[in-house]
């Protein structure tokens, strides 16, 4: 399969291809779209970046444009025939952005919903008819509990990220969401990764589904170079300003673990003078979406960010990603520095490690099944961290700057066994809030 002709979609949706300009499609759209043209329920195994929300979106497009000919049916109010549940509302509205775009030249409405925006404007939206619904679970329930929207009528329902629903507490909504669904749909479900926990949640949903990869679950993008650095917590700050003096850093999205940390960073670079916002669970949602629009459009050259955030965020031209602070769970080191290398092109994600950090970069390098290698040349470099690789018999940390190899096939992992027993109410409430 060499460019979009030969997947057969509708006239009109391959003008809207061109119109972009794509030609060839990915290696997730070849092996997505023909099953799901034929109604098949599949699931998917891709990273950020592969190219899957085209995937999904265009064999649903396709779908729903088919009426004999004619434009499709004015969609019944309250009444959505197709569901599309995203964990994050910058996600949520990635997908209905990419939706629009790719049904430029159909009759089909779409709309999304998630929390912190104001509801009257959804329930209108919802009232006048929707063909196509994307959202995220906390405000679908509540507008189902208000009467506002029914379920009954989905004939397609597509779960993204799915890793990161669960991973945010979503489990419950999830089921209860599906349990309004009809029996009878196609379902498609994507996920990044491939814990035990995303299993049991497919095995539930799917039948009989093709299954589909880009990518190993849990590997890392091809084309990322991954670096290390290891530094004291109190100078990370200070080697962060040192390393955006480099200008072929041209557009960095940094991740902290905390809210508070992602504006003490973004302060600490405003200060320094370089172009900086932080984008987080309490920040409203304009000023999010106002972030998001600067750093696109180049106005902002860092964006700081913590994880549940980030998810959605799929801006061209991301040069660079940098760990300020390294995840505790390392499936997530696989989202982030997925931001960067998008549509083909390279990229780097630089972490920084601490002390207290060391047990993290081991467990992100079992998942990755890689070292990451690691820079010594700058000034705040802590030899007694590198070597101190938290096991009994340490070896010295590779010195140097050398390029990552590629190791082997992961051929899955149980590294997220357990994940929806072991979270926290802490981040369950957090999930919810981010939604």
């Amino acid at each position: 399969m060499t460019d979009f002709l030969g997947l057969e979609l509708a006239q009109p949706i391959l003008r809207a291809i061109a119109d972009e300009g794509y030609t060839t499609p990915t290696p997730i759209q070849v092996k997505s779209i023909p099953p799901l043209i034929q109604g098949r329920d599949l699931l998917g195994v891709a990273q950020t970046g592969t190219g899957k929300t085209a995937a999904f979106a265009l064999p649903l497009l396709h779908r729903l444009s088919e009426n004999g000919g004619q434009p499709p049916a004015k969609p019944n109010s309250r009444k959505p025939r197709a569901l599309i549940l995203a964990p994050t509302r910058e996600l949520a509205s990635q997908i209905g952005d990419s939706i629009r775009t790719y049904g430029r030249h159909l009759r089909l409405r779409t709309s999304v919903v998630f929390g912190g925006a104001p509801i009257r404007p959804q329930i209108r939206a919802l009232a006048q008819g929707v063909h196509i619904l994307a959202a995220t679970p906390g405000r679908l329930i509540d507008l189902m509990n208000q009467g506002h929207l029914r379920l009954d009528a989905v004939e397609v329902f597509i779960l993204d990220e799915a890793d990161r629903m669960l991973d945010m507490g979503f489990i419950r909504d999830v089921k209860k969401i599906c349990a309004a669904l009809p029996k009878r749909r196609q379902t498609v479900l994507f996920s990044a990764t491939m814990p035990n926990s995303v299993q049991g949640l497919a095995g539930g949903l799917l039948r009989d589904p093709v299954r589909v990869e880009a990518a190993p679950a849990a590997t890392t993008a091809e084309k990322v170079e991954q670096r290390v650095l290891f530094v004291p917590k109190d100078k990370k700050r200070a080697l962060l300003g040192d390393l955006l003096k480099d200008q072929d850093i041209k557009r960095v999205l940094i991740f902290t673990r905390t809210k508070h940390g992602a504006d003490r960073v973004a302060r600490h670079l405003h200060q320094g003078g370089i172009r900086s916002d932080a984008i987080h669970g309490n920040k409203a949602q304009n000023a999010r979406q106002r972030a998001l629009k600067g750093f696109r459009a180049g106005d902002i050259r860092a964006l700081v960010a913590t994880d549940i955030a980030a998810r959605g965020i799929d801006v061209e031209g991301v040069t660079h990603v940098v760990n300020f602070d390294l995840p505790n769970d390392p499936e997530s080191y696989v989202h982030r520095i997925g931001r960067t290398a998008r549509a083909g092109a390279a990229g780097m994600a630089i972490s920084f490690c601490d002390h207290g950090e060391r047990a993290f970069l081991r467990d992100i390098e079992k998942i990755i099944r890689q070292k990451v290698p690691v820079i010594v040349d700058h000034p705040y470099h802590a030899a007694e961290i590198a070597n101190d690789n938290g096991k009994a018999k340490g070896g010295p940390a590779r010195k140097g700057i050398q390029r990552k190899k590629r190791q082997g096939h992961n051929q899955g992992h149980n590294q997220g066994q357990g994940d929806g027993r072991r979270k926290s109410r802490r981040s369950q409430r957090t999930g919810r809030q981010a939604a």
